[in-house]
């Protein structure tokens, strides 16, 4: 699994970059995604993909220690769609 760090290393080694120039970067990149969809906008990243929001309405639901029906409220939720070039690459 690859996570946050290791990615600022590899890419502060391939970009011959201190960390910390790249740790900002990625940081940066990371919270204008989250603002962009946060706001209702989509960030398209050709070959990459699409990460978007998208309502779901309310609907019903069980509670499955009580077996309970339950209603679960409507709310918006974070989706990314791959784009072609990424899942080629994954095929």
């Amino acid at each position: 699994m690859l996570n946050k760090s290791d990615l600022i290393r590899l890419v502060s080694e391939k970009v011959e970059m201190p960390k910390k120039d790249v740790e900002e970067v990625v940081n940066t990149l990371i919270n204008s995604i989250v603002d962009t969809v946060a706001a209702g906008e989509k960030v398209q990243l050709v070959g990459f993909g699409t990460f978007e929001r998208r309502f779901r309405a309310e609907r019903k639901g069980r509670n499955p220690q009580s077996g309970e029906e339950i209603t679960i409220p409507a709310l918006n939720v974070p989706v990314f769609k791959a784009g072609r070039v990424f899942k080629d690459s994954v095929k």
